[in-house]
């Protein structure tokens, strides 16, 4: 049978060997103590194995709170460990469920993260995946190779009427946008109906498609509970969108999965809560495997931060997460990297440099919305910059050829997070 493996990296107090035998039974067919029923027989076709273990060095005081070392040593290390798919079959919380579980809670470890997924070739029979992906976000805003799709949020993040937010969102595509979304905060608000903020905002994008020919695609937020999310869903698909937007972390695997096998939106995934999963070195989950699961789902558009980004992510995790959302799966499954978090013009030709590609959702409120010039000069802004970063000149060389970009350089250029 084919077999699921996971690589984990890990903190104990014990011998690494027998920590990783502890991490196998529990998710497995193990306990903390024999059973009447374990046979050997059982064991050999159901139990997890420990495939290989790396060491990766010693440390004198424990990540997180666990059990105490004797001789005030704990022993880092990756470990990957294999299951039987007849453990779990195509059911994805199930799947998490072992991959996960209850390993966080296992007192022989000081430290436990997920760091990546090697998910069998059969899996692709069993799940679509995205339906869009990279090729079918540029179809349906007509973005062709070349260039990244941009993007914006609006702002303010909630308090808006419907018709302001229409009303921004015809200003954003005379001046050439891709891309809007609602921010994740913004759901159905007192002043701004979800129904009454889509037939304002589709009426703007509609009457602009049927003059210039380019939809925009306008990412609504239609994260909610199971019945509710599936009526907004097809309230957008009715209203004539193409794109729905899920907080995938508050929603969670088996409805979002729903709502992509629906098929008729690109679904842009926000992992809104991310740092609770990932902040801590030791503890949670790697994007790489995180990822790979929300493909799975069928996910179509995901969240990396960004290059200098406002949160605490660094550039070289940003650019490790990128690589991964570009990396074939499953024999080509595709999701299109969002690049957001404290954006502007500035940080194209740093990211360009670091990814060579322009496969990406490149997001920017505030980057936009606060351009001296206004959100049209904005988005002309952030193109002159990736047209820039792609014909291979400087940043200050950009802002003396394209004026709009030169005033980005202007507001923002100075403008520096306190990074962790």
């Amino acid at each position: 049978m084919e077999r699921i493996a996971a690589t984990y990296y890990i903190e104990t107090p014990y011998e690494v060997e027998k920590a990783a035998a502890v991490l196998a039974g529990e998710q497995s067919s193990g306990t903390f103590v024999a059973v009447p029923g374990e046979t050997e027989e059982l064991r050999n076709r159901f139990a997890a194995r420990v495939e290989s273990i790396t060491p990766a060095g010693m440390v004198g005081e424990p990540a997180i709170p666990g059990a105490s070392s004797r001789n005030g040593m704990y022993h880092r290390a990756y470990i990957k460990v294999s299951w039987s798919i007849e453990n779990f079959g195509y059911n994805l919380p199930t799947l998490i469920s072992t991959l996960q579980g209850n390993l966080y809670e296992i007192t022989q470890f000081t430290g436990l993260k997920l760091m990546d997924i090697d998910i069998p070739a059969s899996y692709a029979a069993h799940f679509r995946g995205p339906k869009f992906g990279i090729a079918g976000c540029r179809d349906l805003t007509g973005i062709p190779q070349g260039r990244p799709l941009i993007g914006t949020i609006i702002k303010p993040s909630v308090g808006l009427t419907p018709n302001q937010t229409a009303e921004m969102a015809g200003i954003l595509a005379q001046a050439g946008i891709d891309f809007i979304k609602d921010d994740e905060l913004m759901a159905s608000t007192a002043n701004s109906r979800f129904e009454d903020r889509v037939d304002a905002v589709m009426r703007v994008i509609n009457r602009h498609a049927d003059k210039t020919g380019k939809k925009v695609m306008y990412a609504f937020n239609i994260s909610d509970e199971m019945d509710e999310m599936r009526h907004k869903y097809e309230y957008v698909v009715k209203s004539g969108g193409t794109c729905a937007m899920i907080s995938l972390n508050s929603v969670g695997l088996s409805a979002s999965k729903r709502i992509c096998d629906l098929g008729q939106l690109a679904i842009h995934g926000h992992r809104n809560g991310w740092g609770m999963l990932n902040r801590h070195p030791l503890l949670g989950i790697e994007f790489a495997a995180y990822q790979k699961l929300w493909r799975l789902a069928g996910v179509d558009q995901l969240h990396v931060n960004g290059i200098q980004n406002k949160f605490w992510e660094s550039d070289d995790s940003v650019v490790k997460s990128i690589e991964a959302c570009l990396e074939p799966m499953l024999g080509g499954y595709t999701v299109l990297p969002v690049v957001s978090s404290g954006q502007w013009g500035g940080q194209a030709f740093e990211t360009y440099r670091r990814t060579n590609t322009t496969d990406l959702l490149y997001m920017a409120g505030g980057g936009i919305m606060a351009h001296p010039g206004g959100p049209a000069a904005g988005v002309m802004a952030l193109q002159q910059a990736w047209q820039g970063a792609v014909d291979g000149i400087s940043l200050s060389e950009a802002a003396v050829l394209y004026p709009e970009f030169g005033k980005s350089v202007e507001k923002f250029g100075n403008l520096h997070f306190d990074r962790a």
